[in-house]
């Protein structure tokens, strides 16, 4: 103790001013980290939890067995409309607002702006959507309208929204910005652990061990 009393009663001013200013760097950073970790595991909990489930959802969709709910209908447009089912300009043009009306009228699905297959003897408006899917047709030459509508439940929901299949464009820049929080989630952990590290031996072993167990598996088990 008294080796230690006499070594920093013997430091210079220079050198202590050179110390506190890294401890005071140390806990400004300590701070940053510590703010923007929970941050982003704040922002990120719910879909990390969402993700994480839908992985072993996924991981087992053979042994989940859920029957399709299958809905279909009919209808038939009014003569008058029949004029408005020429091929359009665009190979993938949306039916007609008011024949889009009357769809969703007679069979309840809404089809308005949705890109159509226009061909000679049927119109045919796709409707993929996670967790389902479904068409509508619509027949030019007597205006006979026909549609089914699949639902898989709320399993096939959820697996097809961690994929982002059929989603839509909100949904997809949803995940990027996910990604984004639990990456700087992950590095400020990182970082968090390295500063800690000195006071926790066996942080780095763990570490270690948790980059090894996956290569090993897939070494090994992955065909």
């Amino acid at each position: 103790m008294k080796r230690v009393a006499t070594h920093r009663q013997a430091l210079s001013p220079a050198e202590k001013e050179h110390q506190a200013k890294r401890r005071k760097a140390k806990q400004f950073w300590l701070k940053q980290l510590h703010s923007w970790h929970w941050i982003s595991a704040a922002l990120s909990l719910i879909g990390m939890l969402f993700f994480a489930i839908t992985g072993i959802t996924l991981n087992h969709a053979g042994a989940i067995h859920a029957e399709p709910k299958v809905v279909a209908r009919s209808g038939k447009l009014p003569v008058a409309m029949l004029k408005e089912l020429s091929a359009p300009a665009k190979a993938d043009a949306p039916l007609p607002a008011d024949v889009a009306a009357q769809v969703k009228q007679q069979t309840g699905v809404d089809v308005a702006g949705r890109p159509a297959e226009w061909a000679s003897d049927t119109i045919t408006v796709n409707m993929p959507r996670p967790g389902g899917d479904g068409w509508v047709t619509v027949d030019p030459s007597n205006g006979a309208i026909a549609s089914e509508m699949t639902d898989r439940g709320w399993i096939s929901l959820a697996n097809d929204l961690h994929k982002g299949r059929n989603a839509g464009g909100g949904w997809g820049w949803f995940i990027d910005l996910f990604a984004i929080a639990c990456v700087i989630f992950t590095l400020t952990g990182l970082l968090l652990l390295q500063l800690h590290s000195k006071n926790r031996p066996a942080t780095w072993p763990i570490v270690g061990l948790g980059l090894l167990i996956p290569i090993l598996l897939i070494h090994f088990l992955v065909p």
